[in-house]
């Protein structure tokens, strides 16, 4: 589900584009086992702005592996491969447990579990968040660059470290194929044919992939980044057309046809349907509609109370891998670290060519734009759409 979020210092333009499946696993609790780092240690690597702050990257593995834990947030296997990149985490690190709490929670979420654990061991490690969450929580970060920093945009990273973009999407239509019409248009989905039937991910005032539909909408019906209006209005005439429903979708209720229509990002959708694997539905369809296209990075953060410092910044590392920006791409999510990645033979080329060129523009709210459209959501959606 995810918070509100859209993406930073990047005005992009419009455009169209398909991306591939999703894993996310989630997490913020701890296991209870005993931990072999120090305090000192601990503090210490609370303190590591680079590996090289622990004596390089085969200090910072023992520092991690002596710690003995990661508590990961909000990452469901179906999400952005995350399933296959925690599992190729613990694989790597066997001696490391990772602990994945609340997958199918928002970034809001995270940033609530993280104050209400504090300091505590059950406290997350890391962030997976959505910009406007980010923004108005950075002081909970820690600033830290991984060794393949250089190789992430400048736009697309904090100069101090706090936090940097991981991958993206296109916010999306899925529909089973066999229970409604192949929509056309955003508009179509106000007939009579999708009474009951159309959903997004959660409440868009907390979850940034539920605020996207809404962006998409706006987005889709006159508005713009800066006036989100639009898209609250046309999920007010949703609502009283009867076809928007307060159901929180998933592969279940897809699968039982209770959620039909999921307005959501591509990846997701994508890895709903025959492109997921086992257990997802033929008839599933993914529509990224004509005209502005929107997208939204995510953020990758470590929580300034980690309760394992040097396991967060290992996992963060990990995840600025090409093996790990790969399986990203596999999902369907385009990686920060594309263009490096091709610039440099690093990238899987037959996977970006079943997934498809990135789109070369596409909209993506500022920071500021996505503050604003918080607030707007916060005083009509309730009294719009209820």
């Amino acid at each position: 589900m995810r918070t509100s979020t859209t993406v930073r210092r990047l005005p992009r333009a419009l455009a169209a584009l398909a991306l591939v499946g999703a894993l996310t696993a989630a997490l913020s609790g701890c296991s209870g086992a005993a931990s072999g780092a120090s305090a000192g240690d601990k503090a210490k690597a609370a303190k590591a702005t680079s590996a090289a702050a622990l004596g390089g990257q085969k200090g910072l593995v023992a520092a991690a592996e002596a710690e003995g834990h990661l508590n990961v947030i909000t990452l469901p296997p179906s999400w952005a491969n995350y399933g296959k990149i925690i599992a190729g985490f613990e694989k790597k690190y066997p001696k490391i447990k990772i602990t994945s709490e609340n997958p199918n929670g928002s970034s809001a979420d995270e940033i609530a579990a993280a104050k209400s654990a504090g300091t505590g061991s059950n406290a997350p490690d890391v962030f997976d968040l959505g910009t406007a969450v980010l923004d108005q929580n950075l002081d909970m970060m820690a600033p830290y660059k991984v060794a393949n920093w250089a190789d992430v945009p400048a736009a697309f990273k904090d100069p101090s470290g706090k936090w940097i973009y991981d991958y993206t999407g296109l916010m999306s239509i899925g529909y089973d194929s066999s229970k409604v019409p192949a929509p056309k248009s955003l508009a179509d989905l106000l007939g009579s044919a999708y009474k009951g039937k159309v959903a997004i991910k959660g409440d868009p005032t907390a979850a940034n992939e539920a605020a996207s539909a809404v962006y998409l909408a706006a987005l889709q019906s006159g508005g713009q980044a800066s006036d989100i209006q639009p898209g609250i209005d046309f999920f007010g005439k949703l609502k009283k057309a009867g076809n928007f429903i307060s159901v929180l979708p998933t592969q279940a209720t897809v699968n039982s046809g209770q959620t039909p229509v999921v307005l959501q990002w591509s990846y997701n959708n994508l890895a709903w349907g025959p492109a997921g694997g086992s257990g997802t539905n033929p008839n599933w369809k993914t529509l990224v509609l004509p005209g502005t296209a929107l997208g939204s990075y995510y953020n990758q953060a470590i929580n300034k109370n980690a309760p394992n410092p040097a396991a967060a910044r290992l996992w963060e590392e990990w995840i600025y891998t090409p093996e790990v920006q790969n399986l990203y791409l596999a999902a369907g999510a385009y990686p920060a670290m594309l263009g490096a990645m091709q610039q440099k033979n690093t990238v899987d080329t037959a996977v970006l060519k079943t997934v498809g060129t990135p789109p070369s523009s596409f909209v993506q709210l500022t920071s500021d734009q996505a503050a604003a459209a918080a607030a707007l959501l916060k005083s009509k959606w309730s009294q719009t759409v209820g």
